[in-house]
């Protein structure tokens, strides 16, 4: 994948609810349109980050899976 981000969050190992609430916090201080990689091991995260994001007005712009890992490229809204 060849997706640009600004900041990179690695929450693998970390279970529900902890991946959302470590990217929200993480998105925070970003400028909208910056971007966030989200490297997680959490299987529901597949769930709970797309929700994440269409609940607090950012945009997924990509993922990726490989192995047990779950990426996610997420644009600061």
């Amino acid at each position: 994948m060849n997706t640009q981000e600004d900041d990179t969050l690695d929450v693998r190992g970390l279970n529900c609810p902890l991946p959302v609430l470590k990217a929200r916090k993480k998105l925070k201080p970003m400028s909208a349109g910056q971007v966030l990689k989200v490297i997680a091991t959490d299987p529901v995260s597949v769930i709970d980050i797309p929700h994440f994001c269409s609940e607090a007005g950012h945009t997924l712009i990509a993922t990726d899976k490989e192995d047990d890992v779950h990426t996610f490229w997420i644009q600061r809204g």
